[in-house]
């Protein structure tokens, strides 16, 4: 089977599509074939080396957590899941890009019959962080919020969370942008000069929490909006969390089965939208990242086997 491999931390140069051997599922673990893997810049943050002490890599080093795909094969003491299973779920072993990965049998579930095969593979990193930081800024009903970032993976499932539990949410985005948000219930603002004014304006004054998606310098803009240091969590500025004391939870918050089955019965009802920008072949992975690096598109890119 095929999957990525990196042998050092480097650019997307070091990411090499390699024949490897098809794994076999141990206790507890289905084999799946992957139908769609979705990338994350966490990822290619770990690949360059910048998250080495966070995250240590031993080499060769496979990548991916999301994934959607079929179940080939279970290991004893499987219950609940089957050959033939169509799957939603995520890997602790950096491994879902690839053909076939081995996922333990707790971090899975059934997919949902309208839930594509390109969102249900792009869910979990990007919903399950989502997920944390709207529970980390303790959004209620009539509260409002800032998103920034607001039509990006995390963003644009963040400012939608937000808005179905009842709060106002001011999205922060390009004006490519601006439509989408509109259309899905949430104040659109564009990035730049005077958007502390147009935040303040589109807020009426009151603002209640942020949760920043992007970094360079957001968590300072809260800050001068008078947001408390606990009603504001990134999930990029680190060094913002180490200055200031905010929050900063992720996924590894909300990493579970049941956090993920919540997010695909939300996307089978219709009552929440991931966007798909784009999808590369497994092949292509390079040119996948490559397009996420612009930090430009609305929503996930995928990697199809």
């Amino acid at each position: 089977m095929k999957a990525v491999k990196f042998e050092k931390y480097g650019g997307l140069e070091v990411l090499q599509l390699e024949e490897v051997a098809k794994p076999v599922a141990a206790k507890g673990q289905a084999l799946v074939k992957v139908k769609a893997a979705g990338i994350n810049p966490g990822e290619a943050s770990i690949r360059e080396g910048r998250l080495d002490k966070q995250f240590p890599t031993t080499f060769p080093s496979g990548e991916g957590s999301d994934l959607a795909g079929v179940i080939e094969a279970v290991g004893p003491e499987v219950s609940g899941f089957k050959v033939g299973d169509e799957i939603i779920g995520f890997s602790n072993n950096r491994a879902s890009h690839a053909e076939y990965v081995l996922v333990d049998a707790e971090n899975m579930i059934l997919r949902p019959a309208n839930v594509s095969w390109e969102v249900g593979g792009a869910l979990f990193v990007a919903g399950t962080t989502a997920w944390a930081s709207v529970k980390a800024v303790n959004v209620k009903a009539g509260d409002t919020v800032v998103v920034s970032g607001a039509a990006g993976g995390v963003g644009s499932i963040a400012a939608q969370l937000a808005n179905a539990l009842g709060a106002t949410v001011i999205g922060l985005a390009g004006a490519d942008n601006q439509e989408w948000l509109k259309s899905h219930g949430i104040i659109p603002i564009t990035y730049g000069d005077g958007m502390a004014d147009r935040i303040k304006a589109a807020s009426n004054g009151k603002i209640d929490a942020f949760m920043d998606t992007y970094g360079h310098g957001y968590v300072d803009l809260a800050l001068s909006l008078g947001i408390p240091k606990d009603k504001i969590n990134t999930i990029i500025d680190f060094e913002a969390v180490a200055k200031h004391g905010v929050k900063s939870e992720g996924s590894a918050k909300a990493a579970s089965a049941a956090v993920l089955s919540e997010l695909a019965a939300l996307i089978a009802s219709g009552k929440l939208d991931i966007p798909i920008a784009k999808t590369f072949p497994l092949s292509q992975v390079r040119e996948a990242y490559a397009e996420l690096e612009k930090r430009h598109t609305r929503g996930k890119i995928v990697l199809i086997p």
